[in-house]
């Protein structure tokens, strides 16, 4: 190998690449090449590590308690935690004859005192994990990412006393030149917007001599001044507004603008939802057609995370259904029911459209074959715009979901007490339920039901969990992938690390009656009732972000939807092949908290 090419291979090991010209050309000339035959050991808790070692050709295999933990091929790097700290969790032991560069203990000491390289290597897992993440998107990283609520212009806040005359508010408003009116109770605020003096000063008759409370709307919407701006536009799409007021340490510091936000991001996903707002007929949105797509590109290239992306698409959606449901069912019936999404878009997790998962629930007394008709259409209309029809057919246009609430009750009742696959299937579909338009205390009246049903029910519950086993974890115990031949050598991220997790963390919020449904809330809230420790929590969120984030990309890529979710691993940058496997290992840590906690080795 030539010295150009033993420093590519240098420089092509994070955080090597970062060391100055000058620092790298002294580290050449201290590298070492050794060889070792198969079976030499390196490291052990008995024999103290003397280098850093950087295969060439061969592969090393660690042995923790008598199995493989990992095994390292060429390109691979190890063992900087053994140096550092001077012990060794395991035995490295040369599977295959090594050829191999090695750094001295005491060089690679010395270049412990270069930041990049220091801040890399004392980094615990979660913070390693999260720094390749980073440093893997960073060419990539703009403002919109890492912008926070401080960084942009934000409105004064004109706030007044409850019991000031709405004309005198008027007054300071004109003065501060500002939108919005907020409104300062006891223990609350308020807030009074131009619609509110239309609606209820111009048309309503109030007098603007009255207090300024008596026009108000109560629940201000806030965010905090430290907070990310994406969040503030995550906000305001979720909740239909145009502003929001910004606070520091529980005081109002002013207020951010729709317009303000949208012109610092130069970005059209909340002119989506504008757009979706004002349709009036199917056709007009029809026409944002490719517009979703092109925003979850914009999105991932701009460095935002899945999670985020995940959940503005999510409100993008549910707009559509909203407005679909206006448009299919009269007015009069839109009382007397709740749509709900399932699945991946009841857990807020879908970006690139895939199978629709939706219900109807009907109050009890009202006609069920009022809304057939209705249902069918609103299907045919999402079948349209792009949501693909259901293979297992679970969509309002199937009867079976589209019943009265004391038909749901029955049906849940079924699903709990005879255990098929096909009711714990279906089962695990209706805990991500999340109604979207209608009366959604009817679902609400549901999910109490269906709590009541589970608790102290862990023998039921061990049956539901027991489905995190039906897929292995496509990881060897050399720590190598095991791809699929039939799928031309690529893995399923779905079956192999997705689902485990996802099915897992369902099955203890159902335990523990936790009513969110996004994946990452019920780890948080599973966090918080002492379930998991924080860094269990911490280790299956950045795992479930990286397995997702692989996903997006594999779908942006995928012919047809059966594709999606295969990946070649081999076509992965090396930095994500290692994130990968890492959360591969944090899947099957979970499995196995999962087996223990639900003794899942004594159910049949």
């Amino acid at each position: 190998m030539s010295i150009l090419d033993q420093r590519k291979l240098i420089e092509s090991i994070h955080p090597f690449e970062l060391l100055s010209p000058i620092t790298l050309d002294n580290l050449m000339k201290k590298i070492d090449i050794a060889y070792y035959p198969k079976e030499t050991l390196l490291i052990s808790k008995n024999l103290p590590s003397v280098a850093f070692y950087i295969i060439i050709k061969g592969s090393v295999k660690e042995m923790i308690d008598g199995e493989i933990y990992t095994l390292f091929n060429a390109g691979d790097s190890f063992d900087a935690d053994a140096l550092i700290y001077e012990k060794a969790n395991g035995d490295f032991i040369v599977e295959e004859d090594l050829i191999c560069y090695e750094i001295k203990k005491e060089d690679f000491i010395d270049l412990m005192q270069d930041k990049s390289v220091q801040g890399f290597f004392l980094k615990d897992f979660i913070e390693r994990h999260q720094h390749l993440k980073n440093y893997s998107s960073q060419s990539e990283l703009t403002p919109f990412l890492i912008a926070r609520v401080r960084d942009i212009f934000l409105h004064n806040a004109c706030i007044v006393d409850e019991k000031e005359s709405i004309k005198s508010a008027l007054k300071k408003q004109k003065e501060l030149k500002t939108n919005v009116i907020i409104v300062k109770y006891r223990d609350d605020f308020g807030i009074v917007t131009d619609t509110d003096l239309r609606e209820r000063v111009l048309l309503g008759g109030i007098s603007t001599e009255d207090e300024i409370h008596k026009i108000a709307t109560h629940n201000l919407i806030t965010i905090e001044k430290n907070d990310f701006l994406f969040n503030a536009l995550l906000l305001m799409t979720q909740k239909e507004i145009k502003r929001v007021v910004v606070k520091e340490d529980e005081k109002i510091v002013g207020v951010l603008e729709q317009l303000d936000l949208l012109s610092y991001f130069a970005n059209h996903s909340h002119l989506i939802a504008v757009q979706i707002d004002k349709a009036q007929k199917f056709d007009d949105l029809k026409a944002l057609g490719g517009d979703f797509k092109n925003l979850i590109v914009s999105l991932r290239a701009k460095g935002v995370k899945v999670r985020y992306i995940t959940k503005l698409l999510s409100s993008l959606n549910e707009k559509i259904y909203k407005k679909l449901f206006e448009m299919c069912v009269e007015e009069s019936l839109q009382k007397d029911c709740a749509l709900v999404l399932m699945g991946s878009e009841g857990r807020e997790e879908q970006t690139i459209k895939s199978d629709q998962d939706n219900a109807l629930v009907i109050r009890d007394g009202v006609d069920v074959e009022l809304f057939r008709e209705p249902m069918m259409e609103l299907n045919r209309q999402l079948l349209e715009l792009g949501f693909p029809k259901c293979s297992g057919d679970v969509m309002v246009s199937n009867e079976f979901w589209r019943r009265s609430v004391a038909s749901y009750k029955s049906l849940i009742d079924k699903w709990t007490y005879d255990m098929s696959d096909g009711s714990v299937q279906n089962l695990s579909i209706f805990l991500d339920s999340k109604c979207v338009v209608g009366d959604c205390s009817l679902l609400k009246e549901l999910r109490a039901h269906l709590h009541n049903n589970f608790y102290a029910r862990d023998d039921v519950l061990a049956h539901i969990a027991k489905a995190i086993l039906n897929f292995d974890t496509p990881l060897s115990i050399f720590s190598g992938f095991v791809i699929e031949k039939e799928h031309n050598n690529r893995l399923d991220l779905k079956k192999g690390g997705i689902f485990a997790l996802v099915h897992g963390v369902r099955t203890l919020s159902l335990k523990h009656a936790i009513d969110a449904t996004n994946t990452i809330e019920r780890i948080k809230e599973l966090n918080n009732i002492g379930v998991i420790d924080k860094t269990f929590a911490t280790e299956l969120i950045e795992s479930f972000d990286t397995l997702s984030s692989i996903r997006l990309k594999a779908m942006l890529e995928a012919k047809n939807i059966e594709e999606s979710n295969y990946i070649n691993p081999k076509k992965l940058e090396k930095i994500d092949r290692d994130l990968l496997k890492d959360s591969f290992k944090i899947i099957n840590k979970f499995k196995k908290f999962m087996s223990f906690h639900f003794h899942l080795n004594m159910v049949v």
